[in-house]
């Protein structure tokens, strides 16, 4: 009896040593496999893995609470140049009769990230072209890692980036409030002039030639030639300011985004943008959005041709061949976006 109980105790061990040995076996068997596939995830490093986001922090946890020194001045900067929007809007507001309640259709220039929580708002000669390019690459989950080597035509597709009117009320929501927003903006006039120089004066552009050039030359210049009135190809700063501040364009609708008030087309006093970067810093402001994300030391922000960019110097010059009344007229359009954004009155202007 003794004999047979010692028998099942030695094999009892035997089993308990045989079942340890290889679960230590499975144990490194998934290391092993764990480590071989380590790599890969680092080499990527827009794909963010779902089952781990929620440990991490968010763009909007950095911005507002920075983990890193190196965050922390930006915080600074950025928090005045919201505090500065939302004088702006409380002082429009008390001013203002006008009340109105965003509809989806609204929102079609915020442009959604889910993987990194981001939505970005664009601004037709903001530098809209390179950061699409860069939601591209963060949102194409690897299929692109070089925002340059986007096609300037294909980062202007519409399905290649979901904007936010795509989801449901709830939705719209949730991110509004759980996202970071952020926009770039520019000196008012700067970009008004960028918008002209780059639609009226480039012959490729021909389809805004025959879409508005035509209507303006027909509106605002007397003994129009044949092939102006049918081209519409040499629209001068003088008939566009015209057409700008002409009552009769503002009854025909909202104006066309490249021109269109930063107001307009992201509306700062509905939504709580948490980021404002400027054109002026452009590199500098783009480059602590991709820090905040936590992709910065493997995405950097392109860089722009400074040979070709419409400049203050540039901008007065146009401004010097129209009238002081239309000056006026154009400073009181865009009147809270340099407010908003502040941005000084330019002093080659004529407003007395």
């Amino acid at each position: 009896m003794k004999q047979t109980l010692a028998e099942v105790m030695r094999m009892s061990r035997i089993c308990r040593m045989i079942f340890a040995t290889c679960l230590g076996s499975f144990i490194l068997v998934i290391f092993y496999f764990q480590s071989m596939f380590q790599p890969v995830m680092r080499r990527n490093p827009f794909m963010v893995d779902s089952c781990c986001r929620k440990g991490s922090r968010s763009a909007l946890q950095e911005l507002y609470n920075p983990s890193q020194m190196e965050l922390s001045g930006g915080a600074v900067l950025h928090q005045a140049r919201r505090d500065q929007v939302v004088d702006s809007c409380r002082m429009y507001s008390a001013s203002s009769r006008k009340r109105r309640v965003l509809t989806p259709g609204d929102l079609k220039h915020l442009v959604v990230d889910e993987d990194h929580e981001l939505i970005y708002c664009y601004v037709p000669k903001v530098a809209c072209t390179n950061w699409k390019r860069v939601m591209m690459v963060l949102t194409g989950r690897g299929k692109y890692s070089d925002p340059m080597d986007i096609p300037s035509n294909e980062a202007h597709v519409p399905s290649n980036l979901k904007t936010l009117n795509q989801y449901s009320i709830a939705e719209i929501n949730h991110r509004l409030k759980h996202y970071l927003k952020f926009l770039f903006v520019r000196e008012p006039f700067e970009r008004l002039v960028s918008a002209y120089r780059n639609k009226f004066t480039l012959k490729y552009n021909s389809s805004f030639h025959k879409r508005f050039g035509t209507r303006i030359v027909r509106r605002y210049r007397k003994n129009a030639t044949h092939d102006a009135l049918v081209n519409g190809d040499d629209v001068k700063f003088k008939e566009f300011a015209e057409y700008l501040v002409d009552p009769a364009t503002l009854r025909d609708g909202p104006l066309n985004e490249h021109w269109q008030t930063v107001y307009q087309l992201c509306h700062p006093c509905h939504i709580h943008y948490d980021l404002v970067g400027k054109y002026e810093t452009l590199e500098e402001d783009a480059n602590y959005v991709l820090r905040l994300v936590g992709v910065g030391d493997s995405l950097h922000f392109p860089s722009y041709a400074k040979s070709t960019r419409t400049t203050d110097a540039m901008t007065a010059q146009f401004f010097s061949n129209i009238s002081s009344q239309q000056q006026i007229q154009l400073y009181q359009l865009y009147k809270l976006d340099f407010l908003m954004f502040n941005y000084s009155t330019p002093s080659y202007l004529r407003l007395d």
